[in-house]
């Protein structure tokens, strides 16, 4: 359970950095495929795929709203690093993933399948830096048929290896916002502002109601696609995983490059693909 908790951290804290994603988080750590089939079926096997979820679930909380303060104080005082690290955490997984395809003959689709999804996510990283403007969060009715509908699509993207449903939010205009709001919606829990809290609930329940919705659509989607084309689906994965340095070293502010710098982002590099490499087991 611990060692799920970790995983559901982690993919957590993907979830709110532009360019890394959730999805192929889960897959590196060796667990997509059970997630995929835990929220497919979940009510046919209730007891145990909750067992499995909860922890995961938890994680993610602890990861999405506990540690977004940590990892913008990291990312602004060590980017280098801790970009480093979150690719360690990506190519770390890439072993689990070859041994679905190896010993399979590589056909010409399987290499389109690897092509297409690289592209995908190198030009979603390459278009980042083209966000619309920020928009402005108000509660209200209009705005919470729009915060169901930015969680709907935000999750969709999020479940999907290799696609940063955070990067989807920042071309929506919409990702600068919502972490502020994330951020003071804690600050208002710490000091029981009532109006913080009614604010914060007003914006992060439609929000919510539009991700469970999302998840739920995709993962059945995706569950298909695993099940009637494995190899393809696998070789696109291997696409979004190769890809992701690339999004994150794009999308990323890495600092001042120094010795020091380099040597420390090696290091993380290293720390993340054990850990990775770890928790995949």
């Amino acid at each position: 359970m611990i060692k799920n908790i970790f995983k559901g951290i982690i993919i957590g804290i993907a979830n709110i950095i532009p360019g890394v994603s959730g999805g192929t988080m889960a897959v590196s750590m060796g667990i997509y495929d059970k997630l995929i089939h835990c929220v497919t079926h979940l009510f046919s096997e209730f007891k145990k795929n909750i067992q499995f979820l909860l922890p995961i679930f938890i994680g993610a909380g602890i990861g999405l709203v506990g540690l977004s303060f940590a990892i913008e104080y990291m990312f602004e005082h060590m980017p280098l690093p801790t970009n480093m690290l979150f690719i360690g955490l990506i190519v770390g997984g890439l072993p689990a993933i070859w041994k679905k395809v190896k010993g399979n003959t590589i056909k010409g689709g399987h290499i389109l399948s690897f092509l297409l999804f690289f592209a995908l996510v190198a030009g979603l990283a390459a278009f980042g830096n083209a966000e619309r403007a920020d928009v402005v969060l108000n509660p209200g009715v209009g705005m919470a048929f729009t915060m169901f509908f930015v969680g709907l699509i935000a999750s969709a993207t999020m479940i999907i290896p290799g696609v940063s449903g955070s990067m989807i939010l920042l071309l929506l205009g919409f990702y600068n916002p919502i972490v502020s709001e994330i951020n003071a919606f804690i600050r208002a829990l710490v000091a029981l502002d009532g109006a913080g809290l009614a604010r914060g609930c007003a914006l992060f329940i439609p929000l919510g109601i539009g991700v469970v919705v999302g998840i739920f659509g995709i993962a059945k989607i995706i569950e298909i696609v695993f099940e009637k084309f494995p190899l393809y689906a696998y070789w696109a994965i291997i696409g979004l995983i190769a890809a992701s340095p690339v999004a994150i070293l794009l999308v990323g502010e890495l600092g001042t490059i120094t010795v020091g710098n380099v040597f420390v982002g090696i290091l993380c590099l290293g720390i993340g693909s054990f850990a990775a490499y770890y928790l995949g087991e």
